[in-house]
């Protein structure tokens, strides 16, 4: 699944300019000529891309019986592989439209079922035995300068060299990840180049809107000053829990605030957000209370679904401990009563860990990354997975709960400036919070390159 981060911007009456980084990679925006200043083609169009490969496998697990949605018992090898184009123009003064297609081709372990906290963030729900194009993004951006200090921007993949307004207003509507604005961190974030695991790049317990493959239509207003920013957003939610249709009918809303801080002189933020989805689901507790002998608690499930709404909260922290070395942490957590709308079932999750840079070992492009996260799910979740239901990922027909444990640690090789290597490990106790199944240990290697 998709994760990705972003920042808007806004120039003033001289320059425009939004950055926005997608499922782990960059993208942004135009910027209008100063008026003294002819602005080149190229400070009007922007054009990147990216190539993402990962191998993953596990060895034969303990296995005593097998649900639909389980993790198979014997061992298994899956690949994924995507590659995206970022595509962007400015339109006018602080306009900028953006367009996205991707490439993917491939499945997650067992067709990405069988965890709570999935170990492969390239791997979507709509994957695909031969390679398959959809138009992931395509979205508008206007930002508005309220003038004062301003802060240069590189260039990137998808980002055009320029200056922006600290203090701006940004508007986005149009198709989009909703992790491409929110929920960011700089260590934790992007399953392309740093952890893989959806529990670690996300406050996984944040169900958020999204097709099968990650994304959504809706739109956001992000008011940023210098030491904090505040984002508002409202998206299409899916039709039912794991459809690829999106629907307007019901809607997913999310308010985060970001707080800019330095201790003993390293930087940090912390994010807290505030999450309400309304979308047609069935109550676990309602499920049980009608199901019966021979009844399937599933059917039972199907019937009581109608729009309902599911709420939570989220907090999220990054933090330089000294030069190339960093931490962060995440807690979230949801209410638990209905179904999974579109992420993954988890209704509680604590995660953490530590990124450090090869320069500590005369290695400067290499990183190494190691992160933790332990899962949970709300009574009445686990008393309908017990009872044989099926969630989103997971089902093994019966439950013997325990939290899900997931230990990963990785290696990324800078083989060029554009390219990395990683070699990946996962350990993961309780797979599908099921203490009858497993352990499991994966390893993965991952390939990625951007231009």
């Amino acid at each position: 699944m998709p994760a990705g981060r972003w920042s808007c911007v806004v120039g003033r009456s001289q320059r425009a300019r939004s950055v926005f980084a997608g499922m782990g990679l960059v993208a942004c925006a135009a910027l209008p000529a100063q008026a003294d200043t002819p602005w080149s083609a190229d400070d009007i169009w922007t054009l990147h891309a990216q190539t993402t490969f990962v191998g993953q496998g596990y060895p034969n697990i303990r296995s005593p019986y097998q649900g639909d949605n389980s993790l198979p018992g014997k061992g298994q090898v899956r690949e994924t592989w995507t590659t995206t184009l970022f595509l962007g123009r400015k339109l006018w003064d602080g306009a900028e439209i953006y367009f996205n297609p991707e490439m993917l081709q491939g499945f997650g372990l067992a067709h990405t079922l069988g965890f709570g906290g999935f170990p492969n963030g390239e791997a979507q729900k709509a994957g695909s035995e031969t390679p398959r194009v959809r138009p992931q993004r395509y979205f508008f951006r206007q930002t508005f300068g309220l003038g004062g200090e301003q802060e240069r921007v590189e260039d990137g993949p998808n980002q055009l060299v320029g200056k922006r307004d600290v203090d701006r207003i940004t508007v986005t509507v149009g198709k989009f990840a909703i992790g491409d604005m929110f929920d960011n961190n700089v260590y934790a974030h992007d399953p392309r180049t740093d952890f893989m695991n959806w529990a670690l790049w996300s406050s996984a317990a944040y169900d958020f809107p999204a097709d099968l493959p990650g994304y959504t239509h809706g739109a956001v207003v992000e008011l940023n000053r210098k030491h904090w920013a505040v984002r508002v957003g409202l998206f299409q939610v899916p039709s039912e829990p794991n459809s690829d249709v999106l629907t307007f009918k019901s809607h997913g809303a999310l308010a985060e605030f970001e707080e800019r801080h330095t201790i003993l002189g390293q930087p940090g933020k912390l994010r807290l957000g505030v999450f309400s989805n309304r979308g047609r689901t069935g109550n676990y507790r309602e499920a049980l209370a009608f199901t019966g002998a021979g009844v399937d608690v599933n059917d039972v499930m199907d019937r009581l679904r109608r729009v309902r709404s599911k709420d939570g909260v989220y907090a999220n922290l990054e933090q330089a401990v000294g030069p190339g070395f960093g931490m962060f942490a995440r807690a979230s957590w949801n209410d638990g009563k209905n179904e999974i709308l579109s992420f993954t079932d988890i209704d509680r999750s604590l995660s953490g860990g530590v990124s450090i840079k090869g320069q500590h070992w005369s290695r400067p492009t290499d990183e190494f990354g190691l992160g933790a996260a332990i899962n949970g799910l709300s009574g009445g979740h686990k008393d309908f997975l017990a009872a044989g239901g099926l969630g989103l990922l997971i089902g093994d027909g019966r439950l013997n709960y325990r939290e899900e444990k997931i230990l990963e640690t990785y290696y990324a090789i800078g083989l060029a400036k554009w390219a990395t290597l990683t070699f990946d490990y996962q350990f993961i106790a309780n797979p599908a919070y099921n203490a009858d199944r497993g352990p499991v240990s994966l390893l993965a290697a991952r390939f990625h390159a951007e231009f």
